[in-house]
């Protein structure tokens, strides 16, 4: 996998990678570039530059089909915590994607596993995910899949570690009881089927996390570690994520910033 340390903001990173994706794909093809999506706080900025590139007429939304990592159990769409609401307010009502294009994950369905189901036969009759953007957890869970999560896992209800609520509550008032216990999300497995990944860490509070991949060990108790078994994954992250590397992938790092000290970015391979 492709390791990317860069000194920019992530999300101008990301947003522009996307674009690039998307205007090489589609005069190329008939079909739809089919784009995988997450929320939080890693995100906002990339959300951000992708709803001004939409404004200076730089990126047309109109080819897109997108599908949404998860959504809590419980929270309907206008509840303003719900996943469907953060990407209503953070993209979709910003630009001009048609709302039969938009596949996100009902947390009210009567039966939660057929939703699951159905979700995973939609990606499927889309022709699967060109691209999935995706952040990382503290703990290095991808999406909802918490540490334990199988690499074959599909799309299903996810009951939520008490850390990852914890470190949510900050959205619900820093009320950890009102942060739901459960959540639709697709799987590693739905994940890794994408024809390319490409990962998001900031901050010192993912550090540990990122960490992980200096030790060449692939577990499920570290789900970001799943990465490395994709041919074509990268993890975009900031210095200060980068700050607990260790060993080999140090080395090659810091090979990287003494040969390039100008560049704005460092890419190794891991």
């Amino acid at each position: 996998m492709h390791l990317i340390v860069t000194k920019q903001d992530i999300g101008l990173w990301a947003a522009s990678y996307i674009h690039r994706r998307i205007t090489e794909f589609s005069p190329c093809s008939t079909k739809p570039f089919v784009l995988g999506l997450p929320t939080g706080a890693t995100v906002l900025s990339m959300y951000k530059f992708l709803r001004e590139f939409h404004q200076q007429g730089k990126l047309d939304f109109s080819h897109l089909v997108t599908f949404n990592m998860d959504e809590y159990v419980g929270l309907s769409p206008q509840d303003s915590q719900s996943y469907h609401f953060y990407m209503k307010q953070n993209l979709f009502d910003s630009v001009n994607i048609p709302t039969q294009n938009i596949h996100l994950l009902n947390g009210l369905a009567a039966d939660l596993d057929a939703e699951c189901n159905t979700y995973e036969q939609a990606i499927q009759a889309a022709g699967g995910i060109e691209l999935f953007i995706g952040g990382v957890g503290r703990n290095g869970h991808l999406a909802f899949n918490e540490p334990g999560s199988s690499f074959t896992s599909r799309t299903r209800p996810v009951t939520l570690e008490p850390n990852t609520r914890q470190v949510n509550s900050r959205f619900f008032d820093n009320d950890i009881s009102r942060v739901p216990t459960q959540a639709l999300s697709v799987g590693i497995g739905t994940v890794l089927d994408a024809r390319e990944l490409l990962f998001l860490a900031n901050g010192e509070q993912k550090a540990p996390a990122v960490a992980r991949l200096s030790t060449g060990e692939i577990t499920p108790q570290w789900p970001i570690t799943a990465l490395k078994t994709h041919p074509n994954a990268t993890l975009l992250v900031d210095e200060e994520a980068a700050k607990l590397l260790t060993g080999e992938v140090r080395q090659r790092l810091e090979h990287a910033k003494n040969t390039q000290p100008d560049q704005p970015d460092w890419r190794i391979e891991i």
